[in-house]
């Protein structure tokens, strides 16, 4: 025994030397952070989906960094749960699945099923499949070259409904394979007979009364045509879609009515064009990109074909509450000139969601200024409309499950059939509310200063399963609660991101976890049906969560990654604004705020940043003494309405506010050097960096502006018309939210790095922001382009040449 603790003291002596004299790592260059990411960091597995019996999870994943990646699996067994205890589950290792068995695989099980979940029906390669789901045998249903897609099961369960080359609707009986078309969309106008002038008319009928030859003629011929008419089989009334766009056609579940949208698009929205200087063919070749904000838009109309009754009616949306009502800024716009007409805003109407049983249909309806959303039921026999839920803001409707002009969103009806749940942001933070179809009664299932970030319902819709970042802001949690509300159970107790894709028995979470410091990786984990006490917020931890895959690489793995500190910063209008600091071991009294992407985005949180190349540069900062900060500004995600609306008529006012406020803190309390502070970033990034160096230059010495936005009016319209309106009714907006209008406030110096290819933020913008620079007789600036790059950067050595100019700037400027 004591030769046993001899031996321990000995070796903890040993352990104590080792720690006492580490070894330095290598140190990061930017060469080596910006080389291909698949041979220096890894290729984390993505896009997981499980076999339909529950037993088999599939993964892409590329861990012999091949040129593309390659679908694996991991299969499961599990024991029998012993009294007092969880089951134990059993991984096999990853497997490459070979080329011979993914192509007979069916397709991933987020596809159609019937009511009982015994089948579902799945297109591959433009034919459709019916998979018996206890015996696992497939059923070739089609096998044409016309593209079938989007099948789903009719209400009787006895057909599939599905379109055909992206238009007309067909079914097939299952019983007797018989093919039905349902819809005769045809492109084009109807051929109407030319009219008769009144002479025309006049010498017809003369005719007819002179000639009992010519009379009796026609008599025939018409009875010939009214018999050969009755005689023919009943067919889709045929609907002529003139100039306009067939959208999502669907069939309701008791088969009688179909609804289908038409969307025009304006003739008059110049398209920009970008120039392509590096091609095969040796020529520059223009691409088709976009149009700009505030270009007419394209107009949309919603109709209910009754097939009993042979009629198309339009869908009104005339009478909708609030549908004539003008946006808040136009109210009070002094410079507007007055204008007192009730005009009918334009809508967007979504796809129909049904109940089960087919007694109640809803529609979302979109206001395309984005100020109102609309839960609407829709009566398809009178084509009425009547509101179930209104959401208006007087900024622009978004948030988490909210949806789109194009998608209804997070929607759906439970097992009663006649209560809808969905989310809205109603209360500030996306939640999930509830509404009774036939009464009105609504009722909100949760709350609190938190987003509801995903939610599904569970198979037997007893449950909803969420995502939601209650714990903290800058973490994902997986969750279990009733339909009825009350308390959540946490499934998840990894402290990050917990990316959950639920088994089809739903018993099992594969989980695509990371945390700040480590990329993603592949887990397994039983669900306990007991859970967690929701007051403490404290996953269970008797299923531990077992790790499948392994994806780094000895390189990346040999480096100490920092795991930056997350802080809050106090904003001066009160607000709190979360951040992450990468604190250097030696200060030398410079800084460097990094500025996020994409506006509504989340930077400061606990996973693995999508910003890792970023990242990793902001560990060669801090081993170089560098203080590096990145915030959550106003306008990122995962805080809420009023921190995503901040910027509402005016970017570069509140977001540039928290930025000089970070600076603020960081002279403050860590020690930087107030005349020693750089910033940077790309896009939204970019755009901020060249707000501050204009508008704040004595705040922020030098700056690295990467494919920035200069001026908003250049910019796409779905975006920039939410935050700014459009540039012909608030003028004003955009000129003191777009950086070219204050290039002539520059003092420090000032890179700007962009993609010639940039089919989302032109090159154009950075070209006319450089003779604007040298029309103000600036010199303390230089623009780097890119040739072959569009607006994210693909080619390792366009990283390494742009953040080795990065770098520099800051190395010698600051």
């Amino acid at each position: 025994m004591h030769r046993l603790y001899a031996l321990f003291a000995l070796l903890s002596s040993a352990s104590a030397v080792a720690q006492s004299s580490p070894q330095k790592p290598t140190p990061l260059t930017v060469e080596t952070i910006m080389q291909d990411p698949k041979s220096w960091v890894g290729t984390s597995p993505s896009n997981p989906f499980w076999s339909d019996d529950s037993k088999t999870l599939y993964f892409n994943w590329n861990p012999d960094r091949t040129l593309g990646d390659s679908l694996y699996k991991v299969t499961f067994t599990s024991s029998a749960p012993r009294s007092g205890r969880a089951r134990l589950l059993a991984a096999s290792q990853p497997v490459k699945v070979s080329p011979t068995e993914r192509r007979a695989l069916p397709a991933p099980p987020v596809s159609a099923f019937n009511f009982a979940y015994t089948q579902r029906v799945f297109d591959r390669q433009g034919d459709l499949f019916l998979l018996d789901l206890k015996s696992g045998s497939v059923r070739q249903l089609t096998n044409t070259v016309e593209v079938e897609m989007d099948p789903t099961f009719s209400g009787d369960q006895k057909q599939v409904i599905f379109r055909r080359s992206g238009s007309n609707l067909f079914s097939i009986d299952l019983k007797t394979g018989q093919l039905t078309q349902l819809t005769d969309f045809k492109p084009g106008s109807k051929k109407a007979d030319a009219k008769l002038t009144d002479e025309e008319k006049f010498l017809k009928q003369d005719q007819l009364r002179l000639s009992s030859v010519l009379k009796e003629r026609k008599e025939k011929k018409d009875e010939a045509d009214r018999i050969s008419k009755a005689d023919q089989p009943k067919r889709p009334k045929e609907i002529y879609l003139d100039d306009k766009t067939l959208v999502n056609p669907t069939l309701s579940p008791d088969g009688r009515f179909i609804t289908y949208r038409l969307m025009k698009r304006p003739t008059n929205a110049k398209t920009a064009q970008v120039p392509n200087y590096i091609t095969e063919s040796g020529y520059t070749e223009e691409i088709a990109a976009r149009t700009k904000v505030g270009a007419p838009v394209a107009s949309q109309e919603f109709f209910v074909y009754d097939i009993a009754k042979d009629t198309v009616q339009t869908v009104s949306v005339k009478d909708i509450p609030g549908i004539t009502d003008k946006p808040a800024y136009l109210q009070s716009a002094k410079t507007v000139k007055a204008d007192t007409a009730k005009k009918v805003r334009l809508v967007a109407i979504s796809s129909p969601v049904w109940s089960e049983d087919g007694k109640f249909c809803v529609v979302v309806v979109r206001s395309l200024d984005n100020k109102d959303r609309w839960i609407m039921r829709l009566q398809p026999e009178t084509q009425k409309l009547s509101l179930l839920d209104r959401q208006h803001e007087d900024t622009w409707i978004g948030g988490p499950g909210i949806g789109s002009q194009n998608s209804p969103g997070n929607v759906g009806f439970l097992g009663d059939n006649q209560t809808l749940w969905f989310q809205s942001e109603a209360d500030g933070y996306s939640h999930l509310y509830t509404v009774n179809v036939l009464t009105g009664e609504k009722k909100q299932l949760t709350s609190g200063k938190f987003e509801v970030q995903q939610a599904q319902l569970s198979k037997d819709k007893q449950h909803f399963y969420l995502q939601t970042n209650e714990v903290h802001p800058g973490e994902q949690h997986f969750y279990r609660m009733a339909v009825s509300g009350g308390e959540r159970t946490r499934l998840t107790n990894m402290t990050g991101a917990n990316d959950v894709t639920l088994s089809p028995d739903e018993t099992r979470m594969a989980i695509r976890y990371s945390s700040t410091n480590q990329p993603w990786e592949l887990y397994v984990m039983e669900i306990n049906q007991t859970g967690t006490d929701p007051k403490t917020a404290k996953a269970a931890t008797a299923n531990p969560a077992i790790k499948l895959t392994n994806s780094l690489t000895d390189a990346f793995k040999a480096y100490p990654w920092r795991e930056p500190s997350l802080v809050t910063i106090p904003a001066r209008d009160g607000q709190s604004i979360y951040a992450r600091l990468y604190k250097p071991a030696t200060p030398n009294g410079k800084s460097v705020v990094f500025v996020h992407g994409a506006g509504y985005l989340q930077n400061a949180h606990k996973w693995w940043s999508q910003y890792f190349r970023e990242y990793m540069f902001h560990n060669l900062l801090a081993d170089k003494g560098y203080t590096v900060l990145d915030i959550d500004y106003r306008a990122s995600a995962g805080y809420g309405r009023d921190w995503r609306t901040g910027i509402y008529r005016f970017m570069g006012g509140k977001d540039l506010e928290d930025h000089v406020d970070a600076a603020k803190w960081l002279v403050q309390t860590q020690g930087v050097d107030v005349k020693r502070i750089g910033i940077y970033g790309g896009s939204y990034g970019g755009f901020i960096t060249l707000m501050a160096m204009f508008t704040t230059p004595d705040v922020f010495k030098a700056g690295a502006a990467l494919r920035p936005v200069t001026d908003w009016a250049a910019y796409n319209h779905p975006y920039t018309a939410n935050i700014l309106n459009e540039p012909q009714t608030d003028s004003l907006a955009y000129r003191r939210s777009s950086p070219i209008n204050f290039a002539e406030g520059l003092k420090g110096h000032l890179l700007i790095c962009h993609g010639m290819v940039d089919v989302n933020v032109h090159f154009q913008d950075a070209v006319r922001l450089a003779q604007r620079l040298i029309e103000l007789k600036k010199e303390n600036w230089e623009l780097a382009p890119y040739p072959v790059e569009d607006h994210g950067f693909v080619e390792p050595t366009s990283w390494m040449d742009e953040y080795k100019r990065i770098l520099k700037l800051f190395d010698e400027r600051l």
